[in-house]
């Protein structure tokens, strides 16, 4: 077999994650997961990630119609962007997703009106294209504590809010390793130090929420996992202190968000304080990048956060309120 292209890592178990190229390389994962000659794919990014995913297939050696389940954790574009897109090549292959996320799938004007909102209609265009449904019949619903069958290997999908509500993982017993698109956070490959990799929480802009998320991320723990495949980015170890690493930084962003709940230009603050806790945490995981480089790599990730833990405090505000 001639050699992969430099896009895509084999990592063992028949697992290999494709870089998608959204934003910058080493940033967005989509998974193909091989058995026994039968294919899925986990998240595919957006719809300029769809020629890789369908090169990587060709170079391990299976055609289209050789894949039976495209699966994304859920339904935010750079996880599902590109699932539409990518069903129009796959004539065999049946769309997985989460029961909150299935019409999205099936009709993704209000999913793109949202992010539209969020980021613009030049950047849409940019970053995402022209997202594209998937026929109703095409599309099955998980439900929490089912399997997905590939060619005789189970894939567990379980219910795991707190990023989003329409977000489950998945879990390969085979490698003992979660699919876990955001639950467990990310982790750039920029910022692996001798102490091994590091992560942070991600938030989303409407749907965060800490207590969920807590109760996920624990879930996910509860199995001893072996290994995490993040969609941000690939796979990582030392899984025992990256989850209480995740849930310290979760429990600090609950703190701060609090903290600045009624501070005048929250969002700014809310942002200054993102960034002060990770300069601090990626110093102590022996990084030295200095703050100006920290603050570039993590840009998008400081906003939605930002945007996210907004967004959770006025919700939070209007319960107390009740």
């Amino acid at each position: 077999m001639p050699p992969l292209p430099p896009y895509v890592e084999s990592l063992g178990d028949g697992i290999h994650a494709i870089d998608t190229g959204f934003h910058r390389d080493h940033f967005d994962a989509s998974y193909l997961i091989v058995e026994n000659g039968r294919a899925a794919f986990v998240d595919t990014g957006t719809n300029f990630a769809v020629p890789r995913l369908l090169g990587a297939l060709a170079a391990l050696g299976l055609a289209p119609e050789d894949v039976d389940h495209v699966i994304p954790t859920h339904v935010h574009l750079d996880h599902a962007g590109g699932v539409g897109l990518l069903m129009t090549h796959l004539p065999a292959a049946t769309a997985w997703v989460h029961p909150r996320g299935a019409r999205h799938l099936i009709d993704p004007s209000a999913l793109v009106t949202g992010a539209t909102a969020v980021y613009g209609e030049a950047e849409m265009a940019r970053s995402y294209g022209q997202i594209v449904g998937v026929p109703a019949g095409r599309v099955r619903e998980t439900a929490d504590g089912m399997t997905i069958d590939l060619a005789g290997r189970p894939l567990l999908a379980i219910d795991t809010p707190g990023h989003a509500r329409h977000h489950h993982c998945l879990w390969d017993a085979r490698s003992r390793g979660w699919f876990t698109g955001d639950t467990f956070g990310l982790s750039y490959r920029e910022f692996d130090t001798a102490r091994g990799p590091w992560l942070l929480p991600t938030t989303t802009p409407v749907q965060f929420e800490p207590a969920a998320l807590r109760a996920s991320v624990q879930r996910l723990l509860s199995y001893d996992p072996t290994c995490m495949y993040l969609t941000h980015f690939s796979r990582v170890g030392d899984v025992a202190r990256l989850g209480a690493d995740l849930l310290a930084q979760l429990d600090a962003m609950v703190a701060l968000g609090r903290a600045l709940r009624d501070a005048p230009d929250r969002h700014a603050a809310l942002q200054r304080g993102l960034l002060d806790l990770y300069v601090e945490r990626v110093a102590r995981h022996g990084c030295s990048f200095t703050r100006e480089r920290i603050a570039e790599l993590l840009a998008i990730d400081i906003e939605l956060n930002a945007q996210g833990m907004g967004i959770w405090l006025d919700k939070e505000r209007e319960k107390a309120a009740a």
